[in-house]
């Protein structure tokens, strides 16, 4: 799964894409190196950030202003390219999905906006179903998990979405699950998941795995670069390793920014569970 974010601020390339022109191409050229699918977000989920409220930085109107030309402009090139809409707004969610995107990805795993649920159901949508603990702007102040703590806070949250999803009408086979690295994880923390990610198959749904560029992988490579933590740009080698080690822990879909490595890293992968 190809990455485009179409904001000025997400962590790992805010700016680059906001202008329809380059998003497009950009989604394009993830599509030229590999991925299977894109993922498109309008709004930067980054730590701090204000999504989730009330009141978020990006408004629906904003957000669809800059989401809904993108996911026109790549159908126009390739009409059968796989789009997800990443939102969890459910009035951006039905735009999208109208517009041609067929998979919804919340990151709030139905818990931000009520009606997302209802508007998937109606829809018929695949559904990424996220694990997030608390807000962007209140992740720095989540008090510590124990390890033990990790992998269940992570599997009751998603069992309870996957519970209101189908409770609301959305079909069991149209879910995937997603841990949420990073998403109200600190450090550590994340690095127990994936060892343990695995286990999250029980829940009875494919795993997506969202590592690339993560800040844990950065702070983890931080005595390298004598830094808090490694520069962006130097986290690629480390979010392809983080790639192998989720896909050997039951990932069936890795979100990615860069498609070449992230499908030749994933080729490798495959073969050697292959020849087990």
């Amino acid at each position: 799964m190809g990455v485009v974010n179409i904001t000025p601020d997400s962590f790992s390339d805010g700016g680059r894409f906001i202008r329809t022109d380059a998003a497009v191409a950009h989604g394009l050229r993830l599509l030229d190196e590999g991925a299977d699918l894109l993922d498109l977000g309008a709004e930067s989920t980054r730590p701090g950030s204000q999504a989730g409220h009330t009141s978020p930085a990006v408004g629906a109107e904003e957000e669809q202003a800059r989401l809904l030309p993108v996911i026109e402009g790549i159908l126009t090139e390739r009409p059968d390219a796989i789009l997800s809409a990443d939102t969890y707004k459910s009035v951006t969610a039905r735009a999208a999905l109208d517009a041609g995107a067929e998979i919804v990805n919340d990151v709030s795993g139905f818990s931000w906006d009520k009606r997302m649920a209802g508007v998937c159901a109606a829809v018929g949508c695949g559904v990424i179903l996220m694990h997030t603990r608390g807000r962007p702007d209140e992740w720095k102040t989540q008090p510590m998990l124990r390890p033990d703590e990790v992998l269940a806070t992570v599997r009751d949250g998603l069992e309870a979405s996957v519970k209101t999803a189908i409770q609301t009408g959305v079909l069991r086979e149209s879910i995937v699950l997603d841990p949420g690295y990073g998403f109200g994880k600190r450090h550590d923390e994340n690095f127990t998941l994936l060892a343990r990610q695995a286990e999250l198959l029980a829940l009875g749904r494919p795993l997506l795995a969202g590592l690339s560029r993560k800040s844990f992988l950065g702070y983890k490579l931080a005595p390298l670069y004598g830094s808090e933590a490694a520069p962006l740009q130097s986290r690629e080698t480390a979010s392809v390793a983080a790639l192998v080690a989720a896909i050997f822990n039951g990932a069936s879909i890795v979100r990615v920014h860069d498609a070449r490595p992230a499908v030749e890293a994933a080729r490798i992968a495959d073969a050697v569970l292959d020849a087990q």
